[in-house]
């Protein structure tokens, strides 16, 4: 077992050696990469990798959110549907449901359901619009 301080010197020669990257990009043998020399085509992700990143989408999905004062006020099915957009579009593209969001901030629940559903988004994403569009409509899951 390595001592803490070789533990740290490791981290740092890989991180030389290796380089930190935030993007994925390909290796010089032309495997997708990322971090300090993950080998996704070769490794992928270990389940926990996978939680730990879809809990920080969550977490930015709701700092992005509650920057709509009508969030909080919304039931949790309707809040989970928008939380699922969000992740899907991120902050830019989800400020573009202009209509949608208008209705949410009326609680015009047809409106925004007929909104999310009548998008580009809603095309290329099919059952998930659908199921998100249902959720706000209703606001049961």
């Amino acid at each position: 077992m390595l001592s803490s301080e070789s533990y740290g010197r490791l981290r740092k020669l890989l991180e030389l050696h290796e380089k930190r990257m935030a993007m994925p990009y390909l290796d010089q043998a032309g495997n997708l990469t990322i971090g300090v020399g993950r080998n996704l085509t070769a490794n992928g992700l270990r389940s926990e990798e996978i939680d730990y990143l879809l809990t920080n989408d969550i977490e930015d999905a709701l700092h992005w959110l509650h920057q709509y004062n009508w969030f909080s006020l919304l039931d949790e099915p309707r809040q989970v549907a928008l939380i699922d957009m969000m992740v899907n579009l991120g902050p830019t593209k989800f400020a573009g449901f202009q209509r949608m969001i208008a209705c949410l901030s009326t609680h015009n629940w047809a409106g925004a359901s007929a909104a999310a559903l009548d998008s580009f988004w809603a095309g290329q994403v099919g059952d998930r619009a659908k199921h998100d569009a249902r959720m706000l409509l209703t606001g049961e899951w």
